[in-house]
């Protein structure tokens, strides 16, 4: 039998914890609880979870910066949930490495799908080519990035975006196409997002003399360089 993809679950309160236990189990996971961040960094570490949802305000610190202190060594998708709607909170969680931001409250189908997607995009690798320009190297087949034959780390949410630009190289892609091929049609107009998202791929993919690979098209969007 197949094991259940295992999700560390991080809120402070009992309540809640015992419904998206509810709902992680009916979808298909196992749930991992913690109610503050050094109790969620422990089980974590004693057993890699497959994916992470946090709440954004914890006894012992935030959902953020649980989100950044685990992006220092895993990969695995990470969702913040928050009852706080308002733009910077979300583009903060973005930039720690977050892969999605719900806001409360939220259909538990709702929050089942974007676990799902952000798994699906960790996961897949159908068979692609590897595309090398100036010195970087992406293999979309073993998703893998290197720079000048250094290994470079990305989250499932920067990876697949950097998929998209890649297997279109060339071609400009619309910030409205970036977002509904990556994150859904939902998200066509999340212009905040995706513009977060950039920046961090290219920080870690771009080398210090200047951007090389990921072209802007101010108000339109952006393109790989051919």
């Amino acid at each position: 039998m197949t094991p259940r993809p295992r999700v560390l679950v991080v809120d402070d309160e009992d309540q809640i914890l015992r419904g998206l236990r509810v709902i992680l189990r009916d979808a298909g996971f196992e749930s991992v609880p913690a109610g503050d961040v050094q109790e969620a960094l422990d089980a974590a570490a004693v057993r890699p979870p497959d994916a992470a949802i946090v709440d954004l305000v914890l006894p012992d610190g935030d959902g953020i910066d649980l989100t950044r202190r685990l992006r220092e060594w895993s990969s695995m998708p990470i969702l913040v949930l928050s009852a706080i709607g308002d733009e910077a909170e979300k583009v903060r969680a973005l930039e720690a490495g977050a892969d999605d931001y719900v806001v409360k409250p939220f259909g538990p189908r709702e929050l089942v799908a974007r676990l799902q997607r952000a798994l699906r995009r960790a996961d897949g690798s159908a068979a692609e080519p590897v595309v090398v320009l100036d010195g970087l190297r992406v293999d979309l087949a073993a998703r893998t990035v290197t720079r000048d034959g250094e290994e470079i780390h990305l989250t499932p949410i920067e990876y697949d975006l950097l998929r998209t630009l890649v297997r279109n190289r060339g071609r400009l892609m619309t910030h409205r196409a970036l977002l509904t091929e990556v994150w859904g049609p939902q998200y066509g107009d999340d212009t905040a997002t995706l513009r977060t998202h950039i920046a961090n791929l290219r920080r870690k993919i771009e080398p210090p003399d200047g951007a090389r690979y990921i072209r802007t098209d101010p108000g339109v969007g952006y393109r790989f360089a051919a």
